[in-house]
């Protein structure tokens, strides 16, 4: 992401803590899908919201980062018949994530129950569980680590994402150099 870029939504997320907290998690989905036993990335949102844009950013971030366990899979509520093959993944890839796997849920609402029924799964299965989301209490003791957005609008919700993916293609030196960038203060506009 350009110099540009960054400080205009670090002036957008100022006061809010998410940039940081943005950093932490991409940190935290780049090391779970760079381990050694990592099997990859399974990328679900809610049934009312397809995280599309996240994932074609992380795509992105795989490709520039050359960590290709970035690239995720998108896996949908609804498949239709005769889906293209990478949009064909449903929800049953979560409960047969076992150990190895990542699973990256982003619920700009709360989840329902179905779905956590079948994160829990990959959970019990020995994947590392990660969230985006607004706050969903019943997330709390089911993920690894996660970034609350709470009160977001869905502008703000799609720019955290863009930080996430960010930070998750970074490498140590560059995510060093992103922080602060996020962190500090912004460029002053002529």
């Amino acid at each position: 992401m350009d110099p540009v870029r960054v400080s205009a939504l670090r002036e957008r997320l100022a006061g809010t803590g998410w940039p940081e907290s943005a950093l932490l998690l991409g940190g935290a989905l780049r090391r779970s899908v760079g381990r050694r036993t990592a099997r990859g990335l399974l990328l679900v949102g809610t049934e009312a919201y397809e995280p599309w844009h996240l994932a074609a950013h992380l795509d992105e971030e795989a490709t520039r980062s050359g960590v290709t366990r970035l690239a995720p899979v998108l896996l949908r509520h609804r498949v239709e018949s005769g889906a293209p093959a990478h949009l064909s993944y449903g929800l049953r890839g979560l409960t047969e994530a076992r150990r190895g796997a990542t699973v990256l849920l982003v619920a700009p609402a709360a989840a329902e129950a179905g779905l956590l029924e079948r994160v829990r799964d990959a959970r019990r299965g020995g994947a590392t569980v990660l969230a985006v989301d607004t706050g969903d209490p019943e997330l709390a003791g089911l993920v690894h680590e996660r970034l609350t957005v709470p009160d977001a609008g869905p502008e703000p919700f799609d720019l955290v994402q863009h930080l996430v993916s960010s930070a998750a293609g970074a490498p140590a030196s560059r995510l060093a150099r992103l922080a602060e960038r996020l962190t500090g203060s912004p460029v002053a506009h002529w």
